[in-house]
């Protein structure tokens, strides 16, 4: 299962887009965006969010 962002909790930091490593993550509308195609299902998003915006499910 690929990451999910909850975009109430998301602040549009893009920390997570800098710390994925198979960048799946980018930017919209200042919201976090996970490509499920692309996600390799690591959770480094969710330890590396600072607002506990991302879970995996």
């Amino acid at each position: 299962m690929p990451a999910k962002v909850d975009e109430e909790k998301c602040t549009g930091c893009e920390t997570c887009v800098t710390e994925c490593p198979s960048e799946a993550i980018s930017m919209a509308d200042e919201k976090a965006v996970v490509d499920p195609d692309t996600c390799i299902d690591c959770g480094v998003c969710v330890d590396a969010c600072p607002e506990e915006a991302i879970s995996m499910e």
